[in-house]
């Protein structure tokens, strides 16, 4: 699997006529794989707020379901670890927020954000002391602005 993402995404640069210096692919999960691309143009990859990367994530995973792999298959794109950095900085703001949740006894909204981080919110709060078991959240919203609220319990 790891080799057909590696391909596809390579032949998809070249077509792009993107030079990059390496791709490496982490399994992640039974049916999960984080793709990294180290390139100098990573500018152009990312885009103006991750639209870039998100439009060629989409468009990878297509290639590759339509390789045979199954559609329940999530391949993660991220370029000079960009996604990993904006990930970690949501969790942070997630923590925090929490933490202000359970000071103030009240319901607070993280701003809109997208499927991919909301899914990391909820899962890393449900999972993770001190929250687990003391905060829950919910998703609200439609479309982009969707967010996530963070309740004491």
């Amino acid at each position: 699997m790891e080799l057909l993402i590696k391909e596809t995404l390579e032949k998809l640069l070249n077509v792009m006529k993107i030079s990059y210096t390496g791709v490496k692919i982490t399994k992640e999960g039974e049916n999960a794989y984080y793709t990294e691309i180290e390139t100098e143009s990573s500018s152009l990859l990312i885009g103006w707020h991750g639209e870039t990367i998100g439009a060629l994530q989409h468009i990878l995973k297509c290639l590759v379901w339509k390789q045979g792999v199954s559609s329940e298959t999530q391949i993660i794109l991220d370029v000079d670890s960009y996604k990993r950095r904006q990930e970690e900085s949501v969790i942070h703001l997630a923590e925090r927020k929490a933490e202000l949740a359970l000071a103030e006894h009240r319901e607070i909204r993280l701003p809109p954000m997208n499927a991919y981080f909301r899914r990391k919110v909820h899962t890393h709060l449900a999972n993770t002391k001190p929250f687990k078991g003391k905060v829950k959240t919910d998703s609200v919203g439609e479309g982009e602005s969707r967010q996530v609220v963070i309740l004491p319990v």
